[in-house]
């Protein structure tokens, strides 16, 4: 459902004119989140920043990469109108802006197990992945998800994956619930095979549903079951992190990272990190990029401390260069 939608664009020299965003729409809707996507018709833009106002009121924003034309924004409350506004960035200014609103579907219905069926073990025994292939009319028949696998665990996310072998999708539904039993829901472009899920608990099991669907419409399913990591302490104690009441630095091009090579032997050697670098700061969010000079890397882990101090880890997948922190 979206509603009311209006594109305004912002005054702008002539060079950044050039610049304009096309309309902002809904891909994708759920009772927990919203896929949005966009255009740019004319020139191009460094970064987006998309704003909203969460279930609390409170402002939040989620930094872009300028070549992405598409964004999942989780954590909602179903049955809520929500109002998103799309920023086009060049030198640090908003050149252009476009503005939507989107209502949330109501609550999950009880496709998912119920809690009776999943229970919270600390068992690390790897579960067989299960793959479920509903009954869909003929003409769908063509269509159908491969194997749900777990390609990376830590103590607080999994990283998911699967194929599409027949026909393809116009996007999927991921569902599972949180540690206190909710049902969750994360929207998924069509053209995506792999999602992470963050926010969860260490030591615990969780079964992730997978739906495919064509024209809103659920036509294959599969489905597996991961129990998280223990949690670990290898990050730095809090002392040496910089203090949470630190106020933030008023120019984000002063930030100086440090980048660290740690030891390693043999046909790892080759395999390079450069340094990690601050490409977007919003309030309420980091997002940082890097470079693999040499070699090359099955996977990244990018570790840090929330404001509780709690200790976080976030998959990344080897091919990526930049994470968004939210």
């Amino acid at each position: 459902p979206a509603e009311d939608r209006k594109s305004e664009h912002l005054q702008a020299g002539a060079p950044s004119a050039q610049a304009v965003l096309g309309e902002l729409r809904v891909s994708s809707v759920t009772p927990n989140s919203v896929g949005l996507q966009w255009s740019a018709p004319n020139g191009r833009f460094e970064s987006f920043t998309l704003q909203y106002q969460d279930a609390q009121g409170k402002p939040q924003a989620l930094a872009i990469d300028g070549g992405s034309r598409l964004v999942t924004v989780p954590g909602l409350s179903p049955s809520r109108r929500y109002r998103f506004h799309l920023y086009g960035m060049h030198g640090g200014k908003r050149i252009d802006h476009v503005s939507i609103d989107v209502i949330t579907d109501a609550a999950v219905p009880e496709e998912l197990p119920l809690p009776s069926e999943e229970p919270q073990l600390k068992d690390h025994k790897p579960e067989q992945p299960q793959t479920e292939h509903p009954q869909t009319k003929a003409d769908l028949g063509q269509v159908a998800l491969g194997e749900l696998r777990v390609s990376s665990v830590t103590p607080n996310s999994v990283q998911l994956q699967w194929s599409v072998p027949e026909g393809s999708f116009d996007s999927f539904t991921l569902q599972y619930r949180d540690a206190q039993g909710q049902p969750q829901a994360l929207a998924v472009d069509g053209g995506s095979r792999s999602v992470t899920v963050p926010g969860l608990s260490p030591s615990r099991r969780y079964r992730f549903h997978l739906y495919g669907l064509r024209g809103r419409k659920r036509t294959d399913r599969v489905s597996t079951d991961v129990v998280t990591g223990e949690e670990e302490e290898d990050l730095p104690p809090p002392s040496m992190d910089t203090p949470t009441e630190a106020p933030p630095s008023e120019d984000h091009q002063t930030v100086h990272p440090q980048a660290e090579d740690p030891p390693s032997e043999g046909p790892l050697a080759q395999a390079v990190l450069g340094e990690l670098r601050v490409s977007r700061v919003t309030p309420n969010s980091v997002q940082l990029q890097w470079t693999v000079p040499e070699g090359r890397f099955d996977s990244f882990t990018l570790q840090y401390r929330d404001a509780q101090g709690q200790s976080q880890a976030l998959p990344v997948n080897g091919e990526s260069r930049s994470l968004t922190v939210p």
